[in-house]
């Protein structure tokens, strides 16, 4: 069975970050809020504390039981997780004099700590809390300091398993050899083994299904990019001609996707069946213009839409889905349940609705990790390096009301967008490409007409899975031609524009 560490999520900003620093370890690991019970079973090998925004000395601050986890396996806290391990053994930790936040070095290093292994002294590391250890329990021992920091790392002494604090943020890219001390916990101290690649996670999944499943049949909604593909390819490799899989055009696709998109399906051996269901979407949409009402109605109809065509199959009892691991995370609050960003598509009630079971292959995995796996699997690049394409469609790229005019006038220019970009080999550079339709129309002049007509924005963005984005920094000359070959090729746009805000604090879609 797969070996694990546990991230226990306190609120941080770079929790993520912890994950994917040991994920490329090929060692797997899971996040999950503080509260949530933990399963002491064979494959459990540590246990991470993040940090948090949090202070242990707020009247509630949030707690667990550090003791009875030490006891099963070695234990890190991390800025927050290291004061709240001070705190539980006997320590101090209060407010800092100022601020300590930014690069520091460390010295006074213990290079005889497992933890602290080739780590030299002057190593830069990132800072980033209010909070200080003022004093440590007891039992515990400094193993690194900085400049202003007594405590910027400890290990505590006489406990069931190692059990290590660090006042510093190893998982973010300042600290210069942050990788090297998460590997030093994660291999050297918890024994995990560099087992967890592409092969084992599909053999691995391909053997859960077919005992989840058996000879029963599944269905699943393909939408053309690389997460559901790559989860039904999965699953037709476990079960074969027993899923069923529906591609439905809700008229809010890129131009000639359907049909593009269905002919590839099929090249795969995949059973898909078409869907035209555009003009039912169009008249839904009419006079809407609230964005989270649009994603309500065109998440709603995709499920009246496909419960009609299930309905059709007889003994469906599985429901397959390309949920990736940031659409779980980003479900789940550590203050409870989160507030509403906008809702995906992955989520709506569809299963309890349809009473069915899930099957979701690929709900462990980052983007990148989805991509490799299809790699494995020797799907095409076609699909495995097609951008994020979101549920809704062009329907959350027009903002405001949809009509089948604008998404012709945006399904144009789209389409000069994204071949500019491959034309110009920018296409794999980047994260996630898109235009949206402004409802702003301005005034232009082209011939010796005036025009009045729609705005387009550019969206490009760099990430690596999406949790953070920053915008792409596409040369002039190329945004330049783009822009011109819109505005004289599109009849009903007469401007471009380019957003150049990253996530956060904006988001990477503008509904």
């Amino acid at each position: 069975m797969t070996q694990k560490i546990l991230i226990l999520d306190f609120g941080s900003q770079y929790t993520q970050l912890i994950a994917r620093n040991i994920r490329e370890l090929n060692i797997y690991c899971e996040i999950v809020p503080y509260y949530s019970p933990i399963e002491y079973d064979d494959t459990l090998k540590g246990i991470i504390l993040s940090g948090s925004p949090a202070s242990v000395n707020d009247e509630n601050p949030p707690m667990v039981d550090i003791a009875a986890m030490n006891a099963q396996h070695p234990v890190l806290g991390i800025c927050y997780g290291a004061q709240l391990t001070t705190q539980t053994y006997g320590g101090k930790v209060g407010r800092s004099a100022h601020r300590e936040y930014g690069r520091a070095k460390l010295r006074h290093i213990d290079q005889n700590q497992p933890i602290l292994l080739g780590i030299e002294d002057q190593n830069q590391v990132w800072m980033s809390h209010a909070d200080t250890i003022l004093e440590l329990p007891a039992q515990a021992q400094v193993i690194a300091q900085t400049d202003s920091i007594p405590v910027a790392a400890f290990t505590m002494n006489d406990t069931p398993h190692p059990l290590i604090g660090l006042q510093f943020h190893p998982e973010v890219t300042h600290s210069e050899n942050g990788k090297s001390i998460i590997r030093n916990f994660v291999v050297d101290i918890c024994g995990c083994t560099h087992d967890w690649t592409p092969a084992s996670y599909i053999h691995e999944t391909v053997d859960k299904i077919k005992a989840q499943v058996g000879d029963q049949k599944v269905i699943m909604a393909l939408s053309g990019g690389v997460d559901s593909t790559v989860a039904a390819t999965l699953i037709h490799r476990a079960i074969g001609s027993n899923l069923y899989c529906v591609f439905v055009d809700n008229g809010l696709l890129r131009k000639n996707e359907f049909q593009e998109v269905l002919k590839a399906y099929e090249a795969l051996g995949l059973n898909v069946k078409g869907v035209d269901a555009t003009e039912l979407f169009y008249s839904k949409l009419k006079g809407v213009s609230s964005p989270e009402e649009k994603r309500k109605i065109i998440g709603g109809l995709f499920i009246d839409v496909f419960q009609e065509e299930a309905t059709q199959l007889k003994d469906i009892r599985f429901l397959g889905q390309g949920t990736i691991y940031p659409d779980v995370i980003e479900s789940v609050s550590v203050n409870g349940p989160s507030a509403t960003i906008k809702s995906h598509h992955n989520v709506g009630g569809l299963p309890e609705k349809m009473h069915m079971s899930l099957i979701e292959p690929l709900r462990a995995l980052f983007k990148d990790e989805v991509r490799r796996i299809g790699k494995e699997l020797g799907l095409a690049d076609s699909f495995l390096q097609r951008h994020p394409f979101p549920g809704p469609g062009l329907g959350i790229r027009i903002l405001g009301e949809v009509t089948e005019e604008k998404v012709k006038l945006l399904q144009e220019a789209d389409a000069i967008y994204i071949r500019n970009l491959i034309d110009n080999d920018l296409y794999h550079s980047i994260w996630q490409a898109g235009t949206i339709l402004l409802p702003v129309q301005s005034v232009g002049v082209m011939g010796d007409e005036r025009t009045y007509e729609f705005t387009i924005a550019l969206r490009a963005v760099t990430s690596v899975d999406g949790m953070t984005a920053d915008w792409a920094h596409i040369p002039y000359p190329v945004l330049a031609n783009i822009s011109n070959e819109i505005i004289n090729k599109v009849k009903g746009i007469n401007r471009v524009v380019y957003d150049i805000s990253s996530k956060p604090p904006a988001t990477i879609e503008w509904e």
